[in-house]
């Protein structure tokens, strides 16, 4: 698709400087920009870049002054990088949309498809769902018996979701997701072995949930592991059994959580974060990368980093200690010297 300047400010509410008639035909990073590509500057340590680049638009806070002559048409709006966001939201959605049931997916009796849904190739569906109105769902996908899906889905190739699990509304699954797969729960029965505890629970997403490739949410043992609305989840994540993650929470990649954990709402997680089982985490916590946390934050709008997981501020300092250990180590070992030295002459 094309699209003028003058279309992109108007849509975004912005204001033009330079040729509103300049047109866009794709997407670049501003370091990489060409004619008729569109691009956006949010980061300062970018701004360089827009003295050289090739695109033929790009995306300004309307704070943002030039130190030297652009030669791309600027777009001034309140938010370059939401205002970008939207643009790819509108690219998104107006690209062609698949629709049908291919022949060769399997689809279980009882189960209801909703209208203008596409089934790829390979699915397999399973008795009493219910897939709801224009989802979509692509080839080689697993669809338990009783599942629910609600509108507006999307779900990638090879994603697995078990049996009786509920999907909200405008939720997305990215490739090779497992939802719904056993907990980790063995009884010890000696020193050397363990019997299966049966995960006779569910998961539930809310709605607006966005779930990385290859992340894992088991279900419950008994209940339901739940991921409240607006939640995003990174890659390669793990939840487990019986966790509960609150309303509009943010994590990277290979976090991990154990089981029986209660996250708050609105918490933002770094990647590698470990989370130990049974914890309550607070609303508004936010964890630093590779953050190890042993035991519950009671405490709302606190930062965390570190293993054990202490206050930022503690890291910070801490870590300037911890720099300085070699030339503390010298020094003690000059000290223990000196004392030596000392009780041999007094000897």
């Amino acid at each position: 698709m094309e699209f003028t300047a003058q279309a992109i400010a108007e849509f975004l509410k912005g204001e033009i400087a330079g040729d509103p008639a300049v047109t866009v035909n794709t997407i670049a990073k501003i370091e990489e920009g060409k004619k008729g590509a569109l691009s956006f500057l949010a980061n300062p340590k970018y701004e360089p870049y827009i003295y050289e680049t090739d695109s033929s638009v790009v995306l300004v806070n309307r704070d943002f002054r030039a130190a030297k002559p652009v030669k791309a048409t600027l777009v001034r709006v309140d938010d370059a990088y939401e205002a970008f966001a939207s643009l790819l939201t509108l690219v998104e959605q107006s690209r062609p949309r698949k629709k049908g049931i291919h022949p060769s997916a399997i689809v279980g009796e009882g189960t209801s498809i909703g209208g203008d849904a596409y089934i790829g190739a390979y699915v397999y569906i399973g008795e009493n769902c219910k897939i709801g109105n224009n989802c979509r769902i692509y080839p080689q996908s697993y669809i338990g018996d009783g599942t629910v899906i609600g509108d507006d889905c999307l779900i990638y190739q090879g994603v697995k979701i078990y049996h009786e699990c509920i999907i909200g509304n405008s939720c997305t699954i990215h490739a090779g997701s497992v939802i719904g797969s056993d907990g980790f729960g063995f009884a010890p029965q000696s020193e050397s072995e363990f019997m299966k505890i049966p995960q006779i629970g569910n998961v539930i997403l809310e709605d607006h949930v966005e779930i990385g490739a290859n992340a894992t949410i088991d279900r419950a043992t008994m209940g339901s592991t739940i991921i409240r609305r607006g939640v995003k989840l990174d890659n390669l994540i793990q939840v487990g059994h019986n966790v509960e993650i609150g309303e509009n929470t943010v994590m990277a990649a290979q976090t991990g959580i154990a089981g029986s954990t209660r996250v708050g709402s609105n918490c933002m997680f770094g990647g590698q974060v470990g989370i130990a089982g049974h914890l309550r985490i607070a609303d508004n916590t936010r964890l630093g990368a590779q953050a190890g946390v042993a035991g519950s934050i009671k405490e709302e709008n606190r930062v965390y980093t570190g293993t054990p997981a202490v206050d930022h501020r503690i890291f910070l300092r801490s870590s300037v200690i911890i720099r300085k250990l070699p030339e503390l180590k010298k020094q003690v070992d000059a000290l223990e010297k000196e004392v030596k030295d000392i009780r041999k002459d007094k000897a």
